[in-house]
């Protein structure tokens, strides 16, 4: 839904990187449809532990960016009978 809303917006965007999770059908539609490249970052298989993912740490900034704003963060939600903010997405 939102590469939909997105197309056509962004002349010079030519490449987006995903995590392993949006791997499979929509690689394809995103190159069909809009006509960009969709590159799935993902661990190698068949290590254990830390594993260094070139980009990963794009996606995990972005995330801390959508943090700092107070419509997209858990941390501003407040229960009626505490006066202190509560996580309340789990």
């Amino acid at each position: 839904m939102v590469f939909e809303k997105i197309k056509g917006q962004f002349s010079r965007l030519k490449l987006i990187w995903a995590d392993g999770a949006y791997a499979g059908q929509l690689v394809e539609w995103v190159k069909n449809t809009c006509g960009w490249l969709l590159e799935i970052v993902k661990p190698n298989q068949g290590v254990t532990g830390f594993q260094f993912l070139p980009r990963r740490w794009v996606v995990e900034r972005t995330f801390g960016w959508f943090g700092r704003y107070r419509r997209l963060s858990e941390d501003y939600e407040f229960q009626t009978d505490k006066p202190t903010p509560v996580k309340t997405w789990f």
